[in-house]
């Protein structure tokens, strides 16, 4: 088994949608970014690239080719999950931690497990998603952002292991 972790962190602006996970969150402020900013999303496929070896998202999905301009970041999930199959591993499992002070998003997880099991092609419960706060301390603690933390692993599809 091969693992990998992830991190990401956008400022949270006037004037965008609130996407985290894949489900759009009402609230008066989105998520600022060069694709739709999902803060889930980037970390747990920076999280599956580390664990692959295969370098990061700004590397696959540089922000300076407008391709990437305001893309949904399950697409990006799902060229993920190919690119790690494509090395000649499978998903094994997601744990992501998204520190956030405001707006409360309990109730969203079950759909973003949904979400990203779906897109990863596992199970349900080899997805886990959990919301903390920062205790109003700093940037995030402010409202002025949102940060996600993540690990993944993955396993090789025939049992052999691979050096490049």
């Amino acid at each position: 088994m091969r693992f990998g972790i992830g991190y990401d962190v956008h400022k949270l602006v006037e004037a965008r949608a609130l996407i985290i996970g894949g489900v759009r969150i009402d609230y008066p402020k989105g998520l600022d970014g060069h694709s739709d900013a999902d803060v889930l999303l980037h970390s747990i496929m920076d999280a599956l690239l580390g664990a692959a070896a295969l370098r990061d998202i700004g590397y696959h999905f540089p922000d300076t080719d407008v391709k990437y301009k305001g893309a949904d970041s399950m697409v990006l999930l799902n060229a993920v999950k190919q690119k790690v199959c494509q090395e000649g591993y499978r998903v094994n499992n997601v744990d992501a931690t998204i520190m956030c002070q405001k707006p409360k998003l309990s109730p969203f997880i079950p759909q973003m497990i949904t979400n990203i099991a779906k897109c990863l092609g596992i199970s349900e419960n080899c997805v886990n998603v959990k919301a903390t706060t920062t205790e109003g301390l700093g940037f995030i603690g402010k409202g002025e952002g949102i940060g996600v933390m993540s690990v993944a692993s993955v396993v090789p599809v025939d049992g052999k292991w691979y050096n490049k």
